[in-house]
């Protein structure tokens, strides 16, 4: 059986961005700043734990499974790990689309470590490593993330 990793809910997100048919997964690699061989081994695990369908259907995303996932067991499969005070890229309700929605008060916020950010706030490790990489170039990508992160 293959066990699903962090990197996998994020290309599978990746694909939940894409309206038409996903390019190739040297693109999406690219995109999200892993290797092609990665992004393909990501998409066999996604579609094993039922994320997204199978090859007939062009393994788009199963977005019911994925919202149930992401509400239900994000948190037990990947929980979340706070570091310390740090630059980086807001996440959680410290970004779009809640960061409107919510009042964040007085604390710091939190971020994605990252040399190239622009925020500064209590640091929490990302899904994967090239998260803040891949968030910054797609908007819609870095909500979806962040949303998750706030779950």
């Amino acid at each position: 059986m293959l066990a699903l990793k962090p990197q996998d809910v994020v290309v599978v997100l990746k694909l939940c961005t894409y309206a038409e048919r996903r390019p190739s997964l040297a693109i999406v690699a690219i995109e999200l700043g892993m290797s092609p061989s990665e992004v393909h081994a990501a998409i066999k695990r996604a579609r094993a734990s039922h994320l997204l369908h199978g090859v007939e259907m062009g393994e788009r995303p199963k977005v019911d499974a994925i919202m149930e996932f992401l509400v239900h067991g994000l948190k037990y499969a990947f929980p979340a790990r706070r570091g310390e005070l740090s630059r980086g890229v807001a996440t959680s309700y410290a970004a779009e689309p809640l960061k409107s929605e919510v009042w964040a008060g007085g604390e710091p916020i939190p971020v994605w470590p990252y040399a190239e950010g622009k925020d500064r706030g209590v640091g929490f490790e990302p899904l994967y490593r090239t998260v803040p990489f891949a968030a910054l170039r797609d908007a819609r990508l870095y909500e979806f993330l962040a949303i998750a992160d706030a779950l």
